[in-house]
């Protein structure tokens, strides 16, 4: 039976199906970007049904051309004082995929960027299409990562690679993300949606408790530092969103121009 009880919830659809809970985000328009509601939704999907023993195992995607765009700037209001919404719904939905208790395909389907990272790498197997890539594109407007993302990508990359994804906001290829241990696996276009129903059949068919077992032990062994770098995080980007490099950054991509960070 399939039920789709948050239709009415902007961008995110909820789909439960022979025990897979599948959560797409469904703003394809905006390339997936998210605003604080769109992020309160997802979480409140993985929320509503973490107790819910006939689930197996869970999907979070995207629909169309990317997963997740990052958060939704394009129409921010630069005279507005800075809230602390978005960052808050972030922080929330990387702590309940965590704790989630079924293991979570992060199937990225197309480009993850901004916050878009932080949900893909807070599942458990994060798998993407081969075209595909990663982008930490904060620094780009005068921010820094956030929805714990300072503490999932050094977890799987190291600091070295998580310190150059986040200052120098260059795209890591899918294959990439592969080889440096950003992400489980890929696979090629073509074959992606099969691949993903393949592996969270697999997944449904297996030994549920030991799976949650499983994923707790090795999140709480190797993302140690992610309560602490939800509150680094909230405090450094409250500062920088109400800094000048955040309003010529918004700018700058709003006016479709290069940041001219030294203006100030």
């Amino acid at each position: 039976m399939t039920e789709n009880p948050t239709n009415d919830l902007p961008g995110v659809d909820v789909e439960v199906d022979d025990g897979v809970l599948r959560v797409t985000i469904n703003r394809p328009a905006r390339m997936n970007a998210v605003q604080a509601v769109t992020l309160t939704a997802i979480g409140d999907a993985f929320e509503k049904y973490a107790d819910d023993e006939s689930i197996r195992v869970a999907i979070l995607t995207g629909t169309g051309r990317a997963f997740c765009s990052g958060a939704d700037i394009a129409g921010r209001d630069l005279s507005a004082p800075p809230t602390s919404d978005t960052i808050d719904a972030a922080n929330r939905v990387a702590a309940l995929l965590r704790a989630f208790p079924r293991p979570i395909i992060g199937a990225v389907n197309g480009a993850a960027a901004g916050v878009g990272v932080s949900l893909a790498l807070s599942c458990d197997l994060t798998v993407a299409k081969e075209s595909t890539y990663f982008l930490l594109a904060f620094t780009k407007i005068g921010l820094m990562p956030d929805g714990g993302a300072t503490a999932l990508v050094a977890a799987s990359v190291g600091r070295a690679r998580a310190l150059k994804m986040a200052l120098l906001a260059e795209r890591l290829p899918a294959p990439e993300a592969l080889a440096a241990g950003l992400i489980a696996d890929t696979y090629p276009d073509d074959e992606f949606d099969s691949k993903v129903e393949e592996l969270a059949k697999r997944l449904a068919d297996g030994p549920t408790p030991a799976f949650a077992s499983t994923k707790h032990a090795i999140n709480d062994a190797t993302l140690t530092e992610l309560d602490n770098a939800f509150t680094r995080e909230w405090d450094g980007q409250m500062k920088l969103l109400a800094g000048p490099d955040f309003k010529e950054g918004v700018s700058a991509f709003q006016e479709k121009r290069p940041a001219n960070f030294r203006a100030h």
